[in-house]
């Protein structure tokens, strides 16, 4: 018994095993936090029912070990604990399937707001565009653009590709989805919290994929608004131009480029 409970025990250490996090973030939005909710119900439920397999294993092994050459008295049915064994996984399982489906609900979710934002992904950089102001931030291959969105707001994210296959990831939000030509991807993101956050493609998309990075800046509503008011004036109509140049220059190019002309305000 001590040498099971030894190697149960060194097993859990060695697997790294934390809780109550059980080795997942709870992320910095509420769709990321819903489902770490749902993967610390899905670990614990794990954890109590292979606990309880070990311990019913063992007191098999310990309880009907044997004991001489007689056979022991036989008993062919149990209904009451053949019920018990069939139906409690059965309401586990629906239980589980439940939880899933009200936090995946949650995912696909995409209430209405008046923040959106459009993502272009391309070879191998990232336009934003902000529909309805004179704000476009473009980032190439030799650049780091920032998408810039309020804290504590539903923002819609429209998500395009202008050539291949990328992904979209944002590590702190536990939130990739993949920007494929010719598909609109919509999505709606909710942090809860301000700060720069680490975005990267994680689809293989060609020579300089490893270089395509761009950040996450979450700010107040009063911050948001201030920094789309600096979008306007004489000099944004210019600046968007540059920007779409910018795109075109880089998705005709066959390596990165990164012309004189600034191409977006960070």
């Amino acid at each position: 018994m001590r040498a099971a409970l030894g190697v149960l025990g060194a097993g859990l250490i060695l697997s790294g095993c934390t809780v109550p996090s059980f080795g997942a973030s709870p992320g910095d939005t509420t769709s990321s936090r819903s489902v770490f909710h749902l993967w610390q119900g899905f670990s614990l439920g794990a954890a109590l029912i292979g606990g309880l397999v070990v311990v019913l294993v063992l007191w098999a092994v310990v309880r009907y070990r044997r004991r001489s050459e007689r056979i022991p008295e036989q008993h062919q049915y149990h209904i009451p604990l053949e019920l018990t064994y069939t139906i409690v996984p059965i309401l586990i399982v629906l239980g589980l399937f439940a939880a899933t489906m009200v936090v995946e609900n949650k995912e696909v979710a995409n209430p209405r707001t008046n923040v959106t934002i459009d993502v272009n992904a391309f070879q191998w950089g990232w336009k934003f565009t902000y529909p309805g102001t004179s704000a476009v931030v473009v980032g190439q291959t030799t650049q780091t653009p920032t998408m810039v969105m309020p804290v504590n707001t539903n923002v819609h994210i429209n998500l395009t590709s202008s050539d291949v296959v990328h992904g979209f990831y944002v590590k702190a939000f536990n939130f990739s989805r993949y920007a494929l030509p010719g598909v609109l991807n919509q999505f709606t993101l909710h942090a809860v919290a301000t700060g720069t956050f680490f975005g990267q493609c994680t689809q293989l998309c060609g020579l300089y994929h490893s270089l395509m990075w761009f950040d996450v800046k979450v700010v107040t509503p009063a911050q948001y608004q201030a920094w789309l008011t600096a979008f306007h004036g004489p000099a944004a109509a210019a600046t968007a131009a540059a920007a779409a140049a910018a795109v075109r220059q880089q998705t005709s190019s066959i390596t990165p480029t990164k012309p004189a002309t600034s191409t977006g305000t960070r």
